[in-house]
């Protein structure tokens, strides 16, 4: 029942967010599509360090919302990157609760803001300089959804909204079991070696859900991980970020070499850290 309650209580924080993400698309497509397109065409060169400031809000509507966005073509994959390594889902809550030193919590998110700043812009400039042009292309991923997008802006969005929440929820439930069943103490032993640490944070870092930012903030807190360890498992959570992309984006390998990059950056960033003071 506790997971049940837990995973009830998760979604319905996450709907807002998914509402308001597809009443925005819904609204761009039906009113102002032109106009914004050419507004995000223009400003494209600023969405990583934009991503990387929205990303640090401790909540992962952030991360959902750029999923969206991407798989309709309205953001590249720059600022997704600088989304998904800014975000810190559960952490931030965690550590104010704790009392944890201000300074202590300002300079972990200043340094998650500058890795996702960094990995960021080198992801767009990489894309734009190998990939086609991406064209914005909301209808695309309202057929994919088949929400009747010719019956106004409020159904459509809200009928996005239910499908992937429905999918959310009954996934997130899965996944709040299976982590129940971890033997937490057993991984908090290899996660002190070095290297391997970084990579084991990272990995646990990739399931998509909160409860990775929970079980590495407490670990830290308990003196189990170092701050580089750390760094490097909330680099990677997005809270469900990653797994709104596999929803939205029907393109497979496209998503793989995106969690992969992810987790590479994540990796990168937690070893980096050694060579600064927290």
């Amino acid at each position: 029942m506790d997971i049940l309650t837990d995973t009830i209580i998760d979604n319905l924080k996450l709907f807002p967010f998914l509402f308001i993400t597809y009443l925005c698309l819904e609204y761009m497509e039906h009113k102002t599509a032109n106009r914004v397109t050419d507004v995000i065409r223009k400003a494209k060169f600023s969405g990583p360090l934009l991503g990387s400031i929205c990303g640090l809000l401790p909540q992962c509507g952030f991360s959902v919302a750029a999923a969206n966005f991407y798989a309709a073509r309205v953001i590249g994959l720059g600022t997704l990157l600088a989304i998904y390594l800014s975000t810190s889902d559960e952490m931030l809550p965690i550590f104010i609760s704790q009392a944890v030193s201000p300074l202590l919590i300002s300079k972990i998110l200043i340094y998650k803001a500058f890795c996702a700043v960094v990995f960021g812009y080198t992801a767009m400039f990489i894309s734009l300089k190998y990939q086609k042009s991406r064209v914005i292309d909301i209808e695309q991923l309202c057929k994919n959804e088949n929400c009747h997008c010719d019956e106004g802006i409020l159904r459509p969005a809200l009928h996005h909204s239910l499908n992937i929440a429905v999918f959310i929820f009954a996934v997130s439930l899965c996944l709040n079991y299976a982590v129940s069943l971890f033997d937490v103490n057993g991984i908090a032993k290899y996660l002190q070696i070095p290297l391997f640490g970084e990579m084991l944070s990272g990995f646990l870092g990739l399931i998509p859900n909160c409860s990775p930012s929970v079980i590495l903030s407490q670990f830290y807190l308990d003196g189990y991980i170092s701050v580089n360890m750390l760094i490097s498992g909330t680099l990677v959570n997005s809270g469900v970020g990653i797994l709104m992309l596999f929803r939205v984006n029907r393109h497979l390998k496209e998503n793989l070499k995106i969690v992969t990059l992810l987790y590479v950056c994540g990796i990168i960033g937690g070893l980096c850290s050694n060579f600064f003071e927290f």
